[in-house]
């Protein structure tokens, strides 16, 4: 059964301005106020840093384990979102999975088209091997088009040789350029964030002239051989849906220790919420999670 908060949350959602024909700077500016009201808790401590060229945060809550890091994707199509947006739900995830998390604002699209995301996102990964951090000790994660993300940093490492992190996180995870999957329809009258127009938008924007089907831009076509165990978080009332279970497929069926979990009535980036019960349940099990693999 779905809390009221839940409920709550659909009805605001549903209940916004839609503004027609957004440019993007209006649609970065509104996902800006709309998340970045979140208050943060007064023991978070945020540090700026420069990974590798990548402008990042180090976010972190008393009582991490110094050694242990996550390396955070966020979402937002490729084109919105940043390090203010996402700054209060990596603070929870800090704490429940007792690490500090490397936030990384890489380039946005359009302006910085494929495969730029993918290239800010191993130079982080490759920073943080540079100042000393165990690969064994790193978690990659990210939500939506940070999941996406997620797998293709993944991929890519492995096809340079780079060792690759202990485990990886991808929520909600969008992998598929072309919006072809089922629940794009099946789904479309219960998903108040996202559609497939949406998704064709963002595709194109962040596409430019690139293959849809390139495996870094949809890690769905993507060689998943030698990856490390996934754990894959999705709402059932997403579009996305069927993203995450053919990506959980794939990966089943090369070999990945793969662990997916469809969360009922959820809705996309259901994990932003701090007043909603099932968010912070969701990034407990991933506490739960890392510390099952890694000990």
């Amino acid at each position: 059964m779905p809390s009221e908060e839940l409920q709550m949350i659909i009805e605001a959602l549903r209940s916004r301005p839609v503004l027609e024909n957004a440019t993007i700077e209006e649609q970065r500016a509104g996902f800006e106020a709309g998340f970045s009201r979140f208050q943060l808790a007064e023991d978070v401590q945020c540090q700026p840093v420069d990974a590798g060229g990548v402008p990042a945060e180090w976010v972190s809550t008393p009582g991490v384990v110094e050694e242990r890091v996550v390396c955070y994707l966020h979402g937002g199509g490729y084109s919105i979102g940043s390090i203010r947006t996402h700054r209060e739900m990596v603070s929870r995830l800090s704490r429940a999975v007792k690490v500090r998390v490397l936030l990384l604002d890489y380039r946005l699209a359009p302006e910085n088209p494929f495969p730029s995301a993918v290239e800010d996102s191993v130079a982080g990964y490759r920073w943080l091997l540079s100042t000393g951090v165990d690969p064994a000790r790193i978690v990659i994660a990210g939500e939506s088009a940070g999941g996406g993300l997620t797998v293709a940093t993944l991929v890519a490492l492995r096809d340079t040789g780079d060792p690759l992190p202990a485990v990886a996180i991808p929520m909600s995870p969008w992998v598929d350029m072309e919006a072809l999957s089922e629940s794009m329809t099946t789904k479309a009258d219960v998903d108040p964030v996202v559609t497939r127009e949406n998704i064709l938008q963002m595709a194109k924007n962040y596409l430019g002239d690139a293959d849809p089907r390139a495996p870094l831009a949809a890690p769905l076509y993507a060689d998943l051989r030698g990856l490390p165990p996934l754990l894959i978080q999705v709402g059932t009332s997403e579009v996305l849906l069927d993203d995450a279970t053919r990506l959980a497929d794939r990966a089943k069926a090369a070999g990945v220790d793969v662990v997916m979990e469809p969360w009922e009535d959820m809705i996309h980036m259901w994990h932003f919420f701090p007043m909603l019960p099932e968010g912070q349940q969701a990034i407990d099990r991933i506490g739960e999670f890392v510390q099952e693999k890694m000990g």
